[in-house]
């Protein structure tokens, strides 16, 4: 089965910040369902994403070493597609026609291309769809 949801940064991110522990909570359970369902992905953007804003931002409880092998390990449990021209030049078309930030315009691109229905993220707004696209947001309050 291909993956179903494209898990963006900031899910990823909630799952470590014990600053956060309803965030925390409900990233780690959305993950664990996921990766047991085999219906997530992350691309490679995602991680490493992943990895700077974790060493960013608990530099005192996730070093460089530890972050990478937590992103490793997201590697090997989720599916991963890349960022090459094709999803860059989508994410430009998507910038532009749509006015998403780059950044935001990369994660749709790289879920458009590759067939993934569903992306969770906070930082888009949730229950809006882009040419087939569905945005979710997994901490809202109605999601938890």
């Amino acid at each position: 089965m291909g993956a179903e949801v494209l898990v963006d940064t900031n899910v990823l991110v909630y799952a470590f910040d014990a600053d956060e522990p309803e965030k925390q909570r409900r990233a780690q359970e959305l993950l664990d369902g996921l990766v047991a369902d085999g219906t997530a992905c992350v691309s490679s953007q995602v991680l490493g994403e992943f990895y700077v804003t974790v060493t960013r931002r608990f530099p005192e409880s996730m070093d460089s070493a530890t972050a990478a092998r937590h992103t490793e390990r997201f590697a090997e449990v989720l599916e991963v597609h890349g960022t090459g021209l094709q999803v860059v030049l989508e994410a430009l078309r998507g910038a532009v026609r749509h006015r998403l930030s780059y950044y935001d315009a990369q994660i749709w691109a790289a879920a458009r291309l590759n067939h993934v229905p569903v992306v969770l993220s906070e930082d888009f707004s949730a229950g809006s769809e882009i040419e087939g696209v569905r945005f979710e947001n997994p901490f809202a309050p109605a999601s938890a």
